[in-house]
């Protein structure tokens, strides 16, 4: 049930090449505060976060929004580790291939993302946009991520792998006043070929949560991370809005 909560809403510090509206992301981070669930169903629960999915008819697949609190997680590593994808590369292990794109005609810079598939299936591959912000929502910093998909003429389709086309994502984070971070996401793909619905719904039910907990393991390891990241780099300091500034390219 949707349920309206005011607000006071600042922007602060945006990264990325700005391809949704102010609005897109102000409906998003409110939804931290009390995500709407009208039309979702309860599907599972993992890491204090319950897990609610939207059958799409037309696709014949379902969308997903997580909400909840993730105990003893900073939520400015979180959103820091949901953003890192030279990171990512280190701790998921169905990250084929992730690099940046640029689109040359458009001056876009995205992302290229190969997820390695269980046999007898072909991998699938995207390309697409990712915005920041770090905004002030309800009197608490708040860290907001959008992405969807883009076409980057320079990474074409490959044989044996499939391209997925249609892709939303949305990850919120804030302080839950206490030591833990306060979530919510969003995620829509459509990862096309014949893949039947229960092997769909099994991989979601089984896949999600362990996605959860390997991420919390990558967010203990971060720091760790960005001090080898600091050596490699020959720089004094490489805190979190520095390395924010190397992803996005922000000089």
């Amino acid at each position: 049930m949707a349920v309206s909560i005011e607000a006071e809403t600042h922007v602060g510090m945006s990264f990325g090449p700005g391809m949704f509206t102010d609005e897109e992301f102000e409906k998003v981070a409110h939804e931290v505060l009390q995500p709407d669930i009208t039309e979702y169903e309860y599907f599972v629960e993992s890491h204090g976060t319950k897990f609610y999915r939207k059958y799409i008819e037309d696709a014949g697949l379902y969308e997903y929004k997580i909400h909840g609190v993730m105990e003893d997680m900073d939520p400015e590593l979180c959103a820091q580790v949901y953003v890192d994808w030279e990171y990512r590369k280190k701790w998921d292990n169905y990250t084929m291939d992730l690099h940046l794109v640029r689109n040359e005609s458009t001056d876009v810079d995205g992302l290229y993302w190969c997820v390695d598939y269980p046999w007898p299936m072909s991998d699938r591959d995207y390309t697409f946009i990712r915005d920041m912000k770090i905004m002030e929502i309800g009197g608490k910093k708040t860290w907001v991520v959008l992405a969807k998909f883009y076409e980057f003429p320079c990474k074409p389709e490959k044989n044996g792998v499939i391209r997925v086309t249609e892709l939303k994502q949305a990850c919120v984070m804030q302080s839950d006043g206490k030591v833990g971070a306060k979530a919510f996401m969003y995620y829509y793909d459509n990862p096309k070929g014949m893949i039947p619905t229960w092997l769909i719904n099994w991989a979601a039910k089984t896949g999600v949560p362990m996605f959860m907990s390997n991420m919390k393991d990558a967010v203990s390891r971060y720091k760790n991370f960005l001090e080898e990241k600091r050596k490699e780099l020959g720089l004094e300091q490489l805190n979190n809005e520095e390395r924010l500034k190397n992803l996005y390219k922000v000089k």
